[in-house]
């Protein structure tokens, strides 16, 4: 019996994992094979419109002679969707869509049963008895091309349905899916690191067996090859006709593209208002106007410049943080923007400038110097290094081959404590990083870190030694002395449970002492923090739904150093964890998406030890460890212990796919309950609602 049940369960797998993807059925086809419904769907589509097609009069009278590209959907529920024309003439794409208007509702293609939508090509001849004859198509399906989205997406089959019987057709065609509304899609850009947009994007990655998704952000010609970032954005289009309409709903403000270079420009906005529950201010609000310019010369070389022009007053709680952790010669520093100066009644002027070089010389190699951020994890939170500190000027080295993936990454820093600035400028300090990601399996990634902070001295800058692109840095910072550097170290690893699960973990060690680890002294020097958590795709088989769960805990001192210039922080602001070090650290995490209709609810709860009477007890990175408490008896969460709690409620509207602009709402609630109540630690019950409209194109913390 037990070899009946065995057998069964093999066929059945094997007719479920046979229900691949399916053509559409067109008027005239039947089902009996696949190869005779691409056929006959590719003959029958091509008869049809070419019958109904009328070339104008103003084509025709200029005797001319070409090829319009047609890309268009058959959509879930059978109708022809055209996405995309490419013409000279503004009358030969009106007709294009006329015609597709015209034609009779097909049955829609599927994949595993459920119906999709299936894009395809269609180039057309003019004139059109120079249309040649539609042949017969062989389909090769191998599964590492096939390109599966969520059910609100749709699915590019791997080979072009409509039969390409020329050169001159297959360059058409090639350069209409080119010629997109979003060039950058198959540029050498990143992809706008925002833990929305990305938390979808590694669902795809994780399709595949052998990607990488722990170093951030993504490049949009690596993601391409896991995901349609055309169709799911022109999924979303509203039919607009006007030029305005377009522009607004759908596409970027000015594009400008030809065969080897295009560039966009577009004007971004993050305007907000608000009120918290504090009397201080009668509202909170920001108020940031900025302009984007990217583009690309020739295939592998690129580029992207953001400038922001922002004024702003947040919650008092993040204000008091901004006051209290200000740069030389500043009114205070924005959580994960920068510097900033007074602005009316205890408001923040802020600006902001980003922008990058990127090229790859081959698909081995991509080259980076700019001015940004970069994220290495899994996770909402990283320990490696996150995204929650300023922007800084970077040199990034990428190298993918066989199971590989290998970055190095230079930083220029600034220590901007007034008590170390120099004829106010602030302190210089630099940190090299290697991250090595090895796909030891299909489903388990390994991944090691390592990262070295040196400083400027008089006599020397960046010192050469940690420009050596393959080498342990804690050799280097020990032959140098404790005070000629700090290095850190990490793992990590990543299990994809299914194709809908993954989990994944951190471990960063800055200090060991083997033979204190498990005696029970509790010595002073093993510093480390670890990382555990996971992620639920399509959580409960509900599309598009969502979840994550994730624990930190980092001991106290970590991350710091005897000079505190050598801790591991940029602009007052950890490199790491935003919360430092001495806590521990719970995020819960559901996001959901319909259409355009986004929703996201975000839980932090912890606890964390801050320095109390004037004590170091591990909690600031900014103290020196040599004036700690003492060497044995250090406990988590020693000294002041905090309880943290914050919930945030979002929800909202995509207003323009390019640009990812939002029209969203959001509430946030903070419950900061120290053990004693001071000064610098106070009691702080914060509720704080705000609304706008932004381009949600990096992170804002205010999870602190």
């Amino acid at each position: 019996m037990k070899y009946l049940i065995i057998v069964i369960l093999l066929i059945s797998s094997n007719v479920l994992l046979g229900q691949e993807d399916i053509y559409p059925i067109y008027k005239g086809c039947d089902a009996a094979s696949e190869t005779t419904l691409a056929s006959c769907f590719n003959q029958n589509l091509t008869k049809d419109v070419l019958a109904e097609f009328k070339v104008p009069n103003s084509v025709t009278s200029d005797n001319y002679k070409g090829t319009i590209n047609v890309i268009f959907l058959v959509t879930k529920t059978g109708e022809f969707e055209v996405l995309y024309v490419r013409s000279a003439y503004k009358e030969l794409e009106a007709e294009a869509k006329r015609v597709f208007a015209l034609l009779p509702k097909a049955q829609p293609a599927t994949y595993n049963g459920r119906a999709i939508d299936m894009r395809f090509g269609l180039p057309i001849q003019i004139p059109l008895g120079s249309q040649p004859t539609p042949g017969k198509i062989t389909k090769e399906v191998t599964k590492e091309n096939v390109v599966v989205n969520t059910p609100t997406t749709s699915v590019t089959p791997p080979t072009t349905p409509i039969p390409l019987n020329s050169n001159t057709q297959k360059k058409d065609i090639q350069t209409a899916v080119v010629s997109t509304y979003f060039p950058e899609h198959q540029s050498e850009l990143n992809i706008p690191f925002s833990h929305s947009t990305y938390d979808e994007l590694s669902y795809y990655f994780d399709q595949n067996e052998n990607s990488h998704t722990g170093f951030k952000p993504f490049l949009y010609s690596e993601t391409s090859k896991y995901v349609d970032l055309d169709l799911q954005k022109t999924s979303l289009f509203k039919k607009k006709s006007s030029k305005w309409g377009k522009k607004l709903w759908n596409e970027h403000f000015f594009k400008v593209q030809k065969e080897d270079y295009w560039f966009t420009i577009d004007p971004l906005f993050d305007l907000q208002i608000g009120k918290d529950n504090s009397n201080d201010v009668d509202y909170t609000y920001n108020n940031t106007r900025a302009i984007q310019i990217q583009g690309g010369l020739g295939k592998n070389f690129n580029f992207s410049a953001s400038i922001y022009e922002s004024q702003g007053r947040f919650a008092d709680y993040v204000n008091d943080f901004a006051r209290a952790n200000k740069p030389t010669e500043s009114y205070g520093l924005v959580p994960s923007r920068g510097k900033a100066k007074i602005f009316k009644t205890n408001s923040f002027d802020y600006p902001v400038a980003e922008a990058y070089l990127t090229y790859t010389p081959s698909k081995f190699f991509n080259f980076q110097f700019g001015h940004g951020k970069n994220f290495v994890g899994d996770g909402y939170r990283s320990l490696m290094l996150s995204d929650a500190a300023s922007s800084y000027p970077h040199l990034k080295i990428s190298t993918q081959f066989w199971k590989i993936k290998y970055t190095n990454t230079w930083m220029w820093l600034d220590d901007v404590r007034p008590s170390v600035n120099v004829d106010n400028i602030s302190a210089r300090k630099f940190v090299a990083m290697h991250h090595l990601s090895y796909n030891v399996t299909k489903r388990l990634n390994v991944s090691l870190f390592e990262a070295a902070i040196t400083k400027k001295s008089e006599n020397n800058g960046f010192d050469i030694n940690y420009f050596n692109p393959i080498i342990f840095y804690r050799a280097v910072e020990f032959s140098r002395g404790s005070r000629g550097g700090n290095a850190i170290i990490g793992l990590g690893t990543k299990y994809k449970v299914s194709d809908n699960f993954s989990t994944y973990t951190q471990f960063v060690l800055d200090e060991l002492t083997i033979g204190k680890i498990f005696d029970g002294s509790g010595y002073w020097a093993n510093k480390f923090g670890i990382q555990v958590g996971a992620k639920y795709y399509n959580a409960f088989n509900v599309d598009n739904l969502y979840l994550q769960g994730e624990f930190n805990v980092v001991r106290p001192y970590t991350f710091s150093h005897k000079d505190p210039i050598l801790n591991y922080a940029h602009y007052n602001q950890p490199l790491g964890h935003p919360w430092g070090s001495n806590f521990w650290e719970f995020v819960a995490i559901a996001r959901y998406k319909k259409d355009r209709w986004f929703g996201s609810a975000k839980i932090n709860m912890g606890n964390k030890g801050f320095d109390i009477n004037g004590l170091n007890y591990g909690g600031n990175i900014y103290q020196s460890y040599e004036d700690r408490t003492g060497d044995n008896g250090i406990e988590l969460l020693q000294g002041n212990n905090t309880r943290i709690f914050i919930a945030d409620l979002q929800g909202g509207y995509l207003v323009n796919p390019a640009t990812n602009t939002k029209l969203f709402a959001g509430i946030t609630f903070r419950k900061f309950n120290p053990a004693q109540a001071i000064t610098d630690t106070a009691i702080d019950n914060s509720t704080w609602f705000t609304f706008g409209l932004k381009a949600d194109l990096f992170n804002w913390y205010f999870d602190f």
